[in-house]
């Protein structure tokens, strides 16, 4: 389980400046050193494999590289700009935090500012004859960097911002929290059930966002021998009149530093919280439904996906994988566990209102249901269930022919 410095730390190495930043230092650094390897370098080793023409080489990598970069960034925002009309803005910061397109503008900035470098110490003299070697070398491993890179870009942007591949996204980070929250279903807590006791008084946000991630851990250090009993599970909107937990024997000192433990930001985030995941889902297919796109193929897209990442709490426990709630790590902290019931509604329920007089889409969707309660009877059928009946009776009044009517009226959970 991250701490809370930790998961800031992977949100900043996930910013589209920090690798390019890393790769610049890294080209800066490659050539300082190409001067300091000299004596390392035969004499006569320069007029043998040509390292003279190194000048012109790294010309031309500098203005190419700057090129590509500017065309690089122009159609990665016209990407993000299709993404944020096609399918949802809530799925961009996905594609801004996309490995390869970090990897490929950090790896062209790098390349240009190497050869930048490169230059400037050639002119002034910096470079002997056996440090153009070392630079030349150097400058061969660049090369063939920027040309995988190219290839793995070019192949990449033929997806960049594609309705299919942002739902892959999606759904891969939804997941990916979901399976996160199967391993540790209270985050490393114990679970909690019911109300919190009489003694524990509530302890208010001072901020006003989205909680998008606890320390469970940094809370159960903070309270010595008392308790804490979360109320505000990632993802919850919280403000100084709501409270994130209910504390008991706690003095004010361990009150601040449980309140450090949880992060609160103005937007939510998907690794500690599924429901975002499952809600963006939904804003996709909504959106593919609407008048403008008209689009039920990604809907009815959705709904698969959505069947795949519920199934994900159904998995069997891996090979040595604990059991948070057989054995909590932190057991004076209460955490509790994500509701089915509120799953089903985060997903299921927008698809069911926007898509209710399409014949197709509620089929699928009556399959999904399906499927859910055959998987599990006693943790996914009532919900199932539910929003069946639901679905039918949105359909029933909105769809114009009997016929289609009696389709889903007969596919239906009893």
């Amino acid at each position: 389980m991250l701490s809370r410095w930790q998961w800031l730390l992977i949100q900043v190495t996930r910013r589209l400046w920090f690798r390019a930043a890393l790769f610049s230092v890294l080209g800066i650094v490659v050539a300082v050193l190409a001067a300091l390897a000299q004596p390392l370098i035969p004499a006569d080793m320069p007029a043998k494999i040509g390292a003279d023409s190194v000048d012109n080489i790294l010309g031309i990598i500098a203005s190419s590289m700057l090129a590509v970069t500017t065309f690089s960034l122009s159609t990665m925002v016209a990407g993000y700009a299709a993404a944020t009309s096609n399918v949802t803005p809530r799925a961009t910061k996905l594609l801004i935090e996309d490995p390869t397109t970090q990897n490929a503008l950090a790896t062209f900035i790098g390349s240009f500012l190497f050869s930048l470098v490169g230059i400037i110490a050639l002119s002034t003299g910096i470079y002997g004859s056996q440090g153009r070697v070392v630079l030349f070398a150097a400058t061969l491993i660049v090369i063939a960097a920027v040309v995988i890179t190219l290839l793995r870009w070019i192949d990449h942007l033929a997806r960049l911002g594609r309705v299919g591949e942002t739902t892959q996204r999606v759904e891969e980070a939804t997941a990916l929290a979901m399976r996160h929250r199967r391993m540790r279903p209270t985050l490393g807590g114990a679970e909690r059930k019911g109300r919190p006791p009489v003694d524990a008084v509530p302890l208010h946000a001072l901020d006003i966002g989205y909680v998008q991630h606890i320390d469970v851990n940094a809370v159960s250090r903070a309270v010595a021998k008392g308790s804490v009993h979360v109320e505000a599970l990632p993802g919850t909107f919280v403000d100084p009149t709501r409270p994130l937990a209910f504390v008991a024997g706690v003095d004010e000192e361990q009150r601040v530093a449980i309140r450090e433990a949880f992060t609160v930001a103005p937007a939510r985030s998907f690794e500690q919280d599924p429901r975002f995941g499952l809600s963006v889902m939904a804003e996709i297919a909504s959106r593919a439904l609407s008048p403008a796109l008209n689009d039920p193929g990604t809907a009815i897209d959705v709904l698969g996906r959505a069947v795949r990442v519920l199934a994900i709490l159904l998995e069997p426990p891996q090979e040595g994988e604990r059991n948070g709630n057989d054995d909590p790590e932190c057991a004076n902290v209460f955490v509790p566990t994500l509701s089915i019931e509120d799953m089903f509604d985060d997903v299921f329920t927008p698809i069911a209102r926007d898509g209710a007089s399409l014949v197709e889409v509620q089929l699928r969707l009556q399959k999904a249901l399906r499927s859910l309660a055959g998987m599990d009877g006693e943790r996914f059928a009532p919900a199932a269930r539910r929003h069946s009946a639901l679905a039918r009776q949105r359909a029933e009044a909105a769809m114009p022919l009997e016929a289609d009517r009696v389709l889903v009226r007969e596919i239906a959970l009893a």
